[in-house]
């Protein structure tokens, strides 16, 4: 960890190695799903809706970023489309999977609601520059 409370090294390699397997196996099971690439396309940043919570404050912001951004709900999402039949529901949460793996290969973890360069796996834009001293 280095002076920004930053992951470094293997830990920080590993998360994103993680953010990559995620990303790459949703894909090829979106694939197989038969839908439309377009769909992925145009869904595929739609998590990140969730940035418009920080207009009520970090901590808003960071609950409705959270919620978008966890594997809870995706995983969810998928296990009911398996259990209904539905692929374009299995479809839908591979494609949230997809960006959750992306987000992490990118290095952007959970939000706390200190703001939202604040993140589980360090701070970053911003707020990971050092404070000056007060020399």
């Amino acid at each position: 960890m280095n002076e920004t409370g930053s992951a470094t090294g293997v830990p920080r390699l590993l998360v994103r190695a993680e953010g990559a397997a995620l990303l790459a196996i949703a894909v090829l099971l979106y694939a197989r799903t038969g839908e439309s690439w377009w769909l992925f396309a145009a869904l595929f940043l739609a998590p990140d809706l969730s940035f418009a919570g920080y207009l009520g404050g970090p901590r808003l912001g960071a609950i409705a970023y959270n919620c978008l951004h966890t594997l809870i709900a995706p995983a969810a999402l998928g296990v009911a489309g398996l259990l209904l039949a539905k692929t374009l529901v299995i479809a839908l949460a591979l494609i949230w999977a997809a960006h959750i793996g992306f987000d992490r290969v990118l290095g952007y973890g959970l939000k706390y609601a200190a703001g939202f360069g604040f993140t589980h796996l360090g701070r970053i834009g911003r707020d990971a520059r050092p404070t000056p001293s007060a020399d």
